[in-house]
């Protein structure tokens, strides 16, 4: 099978020549990264052995090593079609020391646990798990692979660009010369998602082909990627704001930070942009922003969408635990659909590491005495309760400091319910929140300031908590009602129907729950009279929108000094979510998506989560907070929540797109723009452009959208980008979501995502928003 592999031989000159150009390619990305000279890279790029575990009996000897692009990881493969495997530091989400995922705590002894480190990708892609020789190597890699992509990850836009496009020419010069030809040109331009005529190909060749060699080589090629990267509608927005000699000076820039950016700003602050972002050392003497120097600030946080404040904590973090929306996964054990997905603590981990904070356990009785975790009736594969828990402990506050909720689905015999309760003691330790914080019975809850670093117990409770306090906690065991989902999953009828909706309860897991007894729910006003506030009731979707549609009002209410807790349908066996919404609209805090799920509903999720340092908790408004609120989303009279505003979206432009589809050559995308405004149902609203031909890589649109907006505090705002297609449903390309209330004004770059929340690097959109009052 060699001719797979065929290449032209190259003469020994020939070689070191080639080897000599590697060599310097590898250094200039290495330079671009801020890493020349590094060690650690230069211990990537010379690679080395390590042993891929697949399974028990399947480890095999393979080179692994850094490619010159300084982003792409090349490994051996005896598979015959895939001789060459490749990922790219993009794709990995993290590496982790020892044995810690679930093929390397399986397949490989405790003894060479300090040999052992995972690389995670983001998405569906497999882990690789891999062996060191020794301690010292494993470090070596985990810590050169960890630098490497956080260096990566703290490039400007601009420089991940300039990364990107420099790499796609290299793999454009296909006879690996170091010069272009109009042909290679051509295949790079599709390559990088633009379709040109051969008129327009020929004319950039021709005005970068200074030396009229028929090749463009070296300050040619920087010419032609100057000309291929010139952006328009930056040069009208400099243009009339640098009034000083053709550049910014301090006031000029500052009059643009005022007048269009609309930033309570100062000289002060125009000048410490120009200290940070000016890149011609004459300019900043003078200290005036050059045009690179404007287009480096607006690529930077401070031109980001997103107001930089809101990327740290920065509400009240000290107000009880029902005023927060909790980020809320369902089924978190499942890596897919809920009828035969795998389970896996790997979901937990997953959800975790996105800073979940209240995750799911369905607890049946497992073989040997031990528990598992899976869907009940279904054939989901099955995971064992104190695995579980082991990694909720490892990785809960890896992300954020507040408190993480285990919600319990408890179906175990008592003798297993005791186990349950000793794992989570003995792994959990004092992080395990077992009795209330003071000596006095709590009238409210705690503040996620007063929980950090604590884990919270939702599940049935025998007595009231008062019982702390006043020596009543001698129940046994007894029985209590099962959960309302379980009930839920069994009208369902994912396999067989169990008669029994009771279940016994140990004394030693019931004395866990503390602040989140679950209990079911008979009406707004029984809860009222009749539920201590640590009381909790889950609701099904259909239940939940039900209430939320008919007694508003009265739900905002019963949230003011409770929890609510919603889960998707048992009928959706496809793990697919609900709108989470209109559940927030109604002070809903533990709105549970299934978030091994991509889809517009958990993008909605990552938005709400975004500002407040993406802990997990975000301060629900006033108005669905003080008791005398009477805010009903559904009629709107007049209140402190009524703030009507106008909106004003202009869609400029976007930057290098990705392919949809990178294995047809020529399948350059015709992009459009969707903004969707998502709040209450009267700020519901949706608009888009027209659609661009054969352009990903620099679409420009310049349309304006207004929307008009009643309640901005409860306002999503979602970007969508996708590929048209006349024949059937268009293909997404990246999207973003935030909240109205972290929006920035003015001109801002938009980052894209992937459906499954994950940065695409070098793309974006750029916009310009405005948010009045209304008149």
């Amino acid at each position: 099978m060699s001719c797979l592999r065929k290449r032209l031989k190259r003469t020994k000159s020939e070689e070191l020549a080639f080897q000599e150009q590697v060599k310097k390619v590898a250094q200039e990305n290495g330079k671009r990264l801020g890493l020349e000279g590094d060690a650690d890279l230069q211990f990537l790029l010379i690679g080395g052995e390590l042993v891929k575990v697949r399974s028990s009996s399947w480890k095999k000897n393979r080179f692994f090593r850094l490619q010159e692009d300084c982003k792409t990881f090349w490994h051996e493969s005896h598979k015959t079609f895939k001789r060459n495997q490749t990922f790219s530091i993009d794709e990995i989400d993290s590496v982790r020391r020892g044995r810690q995922s679930e093929g390397l705590n399986k397949h490989t002894e405790p003894s060479v646990e300090a040999r052992c480190f995972s690389i995670i990708f983001k998405g569906r892609k497999k882990n690789l798990d891999l062996m060191a020789v020794s301690e010292d190597d494993a470090e070596k890699w985990v810590k050169s692979i960890e630098k490497l992509i956080n260096n990566m990850r703290n490039l400007s836009r601009q420089q991940k660009s300039e990364h990107w496009l420099i790499n796609c020419m290299r793999k454009a010069d296909k006879n690996e010369d170091n010069k272009m030809t109009l042909k290679e040109l051509k295949h790079f331009l599709r390559q990088i998602n633009i379709e040109v005529d051969d008129t327009y190909a020929a004319e950039l060749f021709k005005k970068s082909d200074k030396s009229n060699s028929g090749t463009l080589e070296g300050s040619e090629i920087k010419h032609f990627y100057d000309l291929l990267t010139h952006r328009e509608e930056i040069d009208v927005i400099y243009g009339k704001y640098a009034e000083t000699e053709g550049q910014m000076s301090t006031r000029d820039l500052l009059n643009f930070l005022l007048n269009e950016q609309r930033e309570q700003v100062s000289m002060e602050d125009a000048l410490k942009l120009i200290e940070k972002y000016e890149v011609d050392g004459t300019a900043k003497q003078k200290k005036r922003m050059t045009k690179d120097g404007f287009l480096m600030y607006l690529h930077q946080e401070e031109g980001s969408i997103l107001n930089p404040v809101h990327k740290h904590i920065y509400q009240d973090m000290h107000q009880p635990l029902n005023h927060y929306y909790i980020s809320s996964s369902h089924n978190t054990y499942l890596m897919e659909d809920q009828l035969k997905g795998p389970s896996s603590t790997e979901a937990y981990i997953k959800a975790l590491m996105k800073s979940c904070r209240c995750v799911e356990l369905d607890c049946w009785d497992g073989a040997n005495g031990e528990p598992v975790i899976y869907h009940g009736y279904t054939l989901t594969s099955k995971v064992l309760f104190r695995d579980v828990i082991k990694a909720i402990k490892d990785y809960a506050f890896k992300t954020s400091e507040y408190p993480v909720i285990l919600s319990l689905e408890n179906h175990c015999s008592v003798d297993q319910q005791k186990l349950m309760a000793h794992h989570l003691i003995s792994i959990l330790g004092d992080a395990l929140l077992t009795k209330p914080l003071g000596n006095t019975m709590p009238t409210n809850f705690p503040s996620p300031e007063e929980l950090k670093g604590k884990f919270l117990i939702k599940g049935k409770r025998l007595n009231k908590l008062d019982a702390f306090f006043n020596n009543t906690n001698n129940v046994e065991e007894d029985t209590v009602s099962e959960e309302d989902e379980a009930a839920d999953c069994k009208e369902n009828g994912q396999k067989s129907k169990p008669k029994k909706s009771k279940i016994k309860l140990a004394k030693q897991l019931s004395d866990m729950v503390v602040f989140c007894k679950s209990v079911h729910f008979n009406g707004f006003e029984h809860a009222r009279d009749s539920h201590a506030f640590y009381e909790m009731s889950s609701f099904k979707e259909s239940k939940a929108f039900n209430l939320a549609e008919t007694s508003a009002t009265a739900y905002i209410h019963h949230n003011m000094d409770k929890l609510s807790r919603i889960y998707p349908a048992g009928s959706r066996t496809d793990s697919s979510n609900y709108n989470p919404v209109p559940m927030w609209n109604v002070g809903c805090q533990i709105v549970a998506l299934n978030f091994q799920t991509p889809s517009k509903e958990m993008q909605l999720n990552q938005g709400r989560f975004l500002p407040n340092g993406v802990c997990g908790y975000v301060l629900k408004p006033e108005f669905l907070r003080s008791l005398s609120s009477q805010f009903d989303p559904n009629t709107l009279t007049k209140g402190p929540w009524l703030q009507k505003k106008i909106f004003h979206v202009m869609v400029i432009s976007a930057q290098q797109l990705p392919k949809i589809n990178k294995d047809k050559h020529k399948s350059i995308v015709d992009p459009l723009v969707r903004v969707e405004i998502c709040g209450v149902p009267a700020d519901n609203a949706s608009k888009e452009t027209h659609y661009i031909e054969n352009n990903g890589f620099n679409p420009m649109w310049n349309e304006r959208f207004q929307f008009s907006i009643h309640v901005p505090e409860l306002v999503m705002v979602r970007f969508v980008v996708e590929d048209h297609d006349s024949t059937s449903q268009n293909d997404l390309i990246g999207l973003y979501c935030l909240p109205l209330t972290s929006v920035q004004n003015g001109y801002r770059h938009v980052p894209l995502l992937t459906k499954r929340g994950d940065v695409i690097s070098s793309a974006g959109l750029f916009v310009h928003l405005m948010l009045i009052d209304a008149e």
